[in-house]
């Protein structure tokens, strides 16, 4: 029940109930109304203001977990980054130097990204700095790897053209130790067997039986192998790429033809004494981007060392030669 409400009349010196009208009752409605509004809004405002929602308590926990994950991932980063510096290093200064390759500048190596800004949408974020620095991590690493997968393709390529090339380089004696009488003559100026002048002699004799099988000293392809050459008799040519190329002269017969793959080791034909030759040899020259070179750099796969000084000693002694 409501409670009833008086006011003193000075005039009849009495009280008197007081009568509300319907509007004076809406009135005092609206007004309740609207200052329990206010309170409201201010409580919810001093509510939100000082303290955390439960949702922006959950999205503040997702938020500190995010940015440790992004700390986390930058250190993971950061020894990733160690280790592709140390490939490249080992790259540019062993695998290259092995191969005789230029190593692949820093320029290139730790170059960036030009053109437009490429983490404009990034910038908006909550913690954008964060996010922008891993993005940015991970876009170089990226082209790192990439760079650092193609070097690695260019030292497969040059480890396979250095295998051939190890393979055609001449590096054998080309008639076997069993089979040698002595080796007759060595490269470097000699008495000429005919004329009796000193004369250059551009390879090196070995003295053998006719018949003595002569083998190739490297892979290669056959460029000559006939009788037309003065003074050289039944002869082959080699040509083992990479500037070199190999001669064998004064053959009893030759048991390859011109245009032929040959590998080291395989027989291209057999001691004779054709040509411009005063006895049983071969003569064997090996050249060097057109020029003759002394063959005895060249007999490293088949002789110990003890076999080797033996022929270096014997190539420089002032003998006669052959041919």
């Amino acid at each position: 029940m409501a409670k009833v409400k008086y006011y003193y009349d000075p005039k009849t010196l009495s009280y008197k109930k007081i009568q509300k009208s319907n509007k004076d009752r809406v009135r005092s409605i609206l007004t309740f109304m609207a200052s329990s509004a206010l309170f409201a809004v201010i409580i919810v405002f001093l509510l939100f203001s000082f303290f955390p929602s439960p949702k922006e308590k959950q999205l503040k926990r997702e938020l500190d977990q995010m940015v440790l994950q992004y700390e986390v991932l930058n250190d993971r980063l950061a020894h990733m980054e160690v280790v592709m510096d140390e490939i490249q290093e080992r790259d540019d200064d062993i695998y290259r130097v092995i191969f005789e390759a230029e190593p692949i500048p820093n320029s290139i190596r730790k170059a960036g990204f030009g053109g437009v800004n490429r983490y404009e949408n990034l910038e908006s974020l909550k913690n954008a700095e964060i996010v922008i620095e891993t993005s940015q991590k991970l876009d170089q690493l990226a082209k790192q790897m990439v760079i650092q997968s193609k070097s690695f393709d260019d030292v497969v390529e040059m480890a396979r053209k250095k295998e051939e090339m190890l393979a055609s380089i001449p590096a054998i004696q080309p008639v076997s130790n069993a089979d040698l009488r002595r080796m007759a003559s060595g490269y470097g100026f000699r008495v000429d067997p005919v004329y009796k002048t000193t004369k250059f002699h551009a390879g090196m004799d070995f003295s053998a039986p006719i018949g003595t099988p002569i083998y190739a000293t490297g892979d290669g392809v056959i460029e000559r192998a006939d009788n037309r050459s003065r003074g050289y008799g039944n002869h082959v040519r080699i040509n083992h790429g990479y500037g070199y190329l190999t001669l064998y002269a004064h053959m009893s017969e030759i048991a390859v033809r011109k245009g032929q793959k040959i590998k080291r080791g395989d027989i291209i034909g057999y001691v004779g004494n054709t040509g411009k030759s005063v006895g049983p040899h071969l003569h064997y020259e090996v050249h060097k981007d057109g020029e003759p070179v002394n063959p005895i750099n060249f007999f490293y796969n088949d002789l110990t060392p003890e076999e080797y000084e033996m022929l270096i000693e014997m190539s420089q002694a002032p003998t006669q030669s052959l041919d």
